[in-house]
């Protein structure tokens, strides 16, 4: 009960470190494993029919390095348990492989992550799953797309391009109403800056690549859900083959100490950027959260405690060689996916009515997105600053 008390900047520095793990060593030590022996028939039946939760029995299983990570993360996101998976992406597939069936119907919110979205339009589409998408501000009207055989709600607030912010509660309170599951890709929030657990999601999600690992050298996932959902989740992960590897474990759980003081950097940091360059004459509209003029902006305000790094803005009319201009020769912004890390990065995205389904972007202008990284945002102005006077 003590831990409840303690503010989740305190929590990123003092979850994981369970002395049974880590003999009271400051950080846990990586324990490499695949074979673990057993003195006795009893300890090894015992191990096995156990399920082995946070107990040493096969390295799949995991070693008090996962079980050190998975602990905090679950508690710094308020679920019962984590389970990890080699990428964001394997943590979205396997989180839904677990609790979808033949037959079953998911409902999918139109900013969705591509390859989430690549993977409903396939994988799903050939198990005979179904895949309805909505708009990301649907809000409570999301019931008139519930069906009889409609299993899972699954949100990712902010999207992924675009930035909406959804209205996470309303949409919880009517698929409880109809007995759903809610999932949410919580990764732009980090274990930091919302509660899902509290906003009535049953499984949240992150692709611990970005934030959590924070220095662009893991691919990490995670799914944390409620005491009701953990044995599932666990047995079909395990039955799905995924785990990582304990190096990669011990290095998300050493960036997830310095998140707290990252993110406010990230955040101030894209905010003074963001605000320079709503004055810009390029460009059409900021989408940032943390802005009004964000759709769903009022959302933020009520379910996020601070934001990050991550924004993107539209910029007026421009041809495919401005663009060109633009992009190709900055300094500090590369262009690369992911984002989360320490560097800065530029994506510019074409004609986003192509990966829309269930709604329209209103423009045939280019998004692009920005992460700012931990430079100093004066030189990433200038570095922006050159860009436009080249396009």
């Amino acid at each position: 009960m003590q831990k409840e008390k303690h503010s989740p900047q305190t929590k990123i520095v003092t979850s994981g470190r369970n002395k049974d793990w880590n003999k009271g060593v400051v950080n846990t030590p990586v324990y490499r494993a695949s074979t673990v022996l057993f003195d006795t028939l009893d300890e090894m039946y015992h191990a096995v029919k156990s399920g082995a939760e946070n107990k040493l029995s096969y390295g799949r299983r995991g070693t008090p390095t996962h079980f050190s990570f998975q602990e905090a993360i679950a508690e710094l996101e308020g679920g019962f348990a984590t389970a990890l998976y080699p990428s964001g992406a394997a943590a979205i597939s396997c989180s839904l492989l677990s609790f979808l069936s033949s037959g079953d119907h998911l409902l999918m919110v139109d900013s969705v992550y591509e390859p989430t979205r690549k993977f409903c339009e396939t994988i799903l589409k050939d198990l005979n799953i179904e895949t309805t998408y909505y708009d990301p501000l649907i809000g409570s009207k999301i019931e008139s797309l519930i069906r009889p055989n409609t299993k899972i709600v699954f949100l990712e607030s902010p999207g992924s391009l675009t930035m909406e912010v959804q209205d996470v509660p309303s949409i919880c309170n009517i698929a409880h109403r109809h007995n759903l599951l809610t999932f949410l890709d919580n990764t732009w929030a980090s274990p930091l800056n919302c509660r899902p657990f509290e906003m009535g999601i049953d499984v949240s999600i992150q692709a611990a690549t970005k934030y959590i690992v924070g220095h662009s050298d893991v691919m990490m996932g995670t799914a944390t859900t409620t005491e009701a959902l953990w044995d599932r989740l666990k047995a079909r992960s395990y039955a799905l083959g995924q785990c990582v590897s304990p190096d990669d474990a011990y290095l998300a759980h050493r960036g997830l100490r310095t998140l707290a003081v990252r993110m406010k950097q990230h955040e101030k940091s894209a905010i003074e950027i963001a605000t320079w360059l709503q004055q810009r004459s390029e460009v059409d509209h900021v989408r940032h959260p943390a802005f009004e003029s964000c759709p769903g902006h009022e959302f933020f305000k009520r379910d996020f405690s601070a934001s990050n790094g991550l924004f993107s803005f539209v910029l007026k009319d421009v041809t495919k060689t401005q663009l060109k201009q633009f992009v190709e020769d900055m300094t500090l912004f590369k262009m690369g996916f992911s984002w989360g890390g320490y560097e800065s990065l530029i994506i510019p995205a074409f004609n986003l009515s192509k990966i829309r389904s269930a709604t329209s972007w209103p423009t045939s202008n280019v998004v692009i997105r920005l992460h700012i990284g931990l430079e100093d945002p004066k030189d990433l102005i200038a570095d922006l600053t050159n860009a436009f006077l080249r396009l």
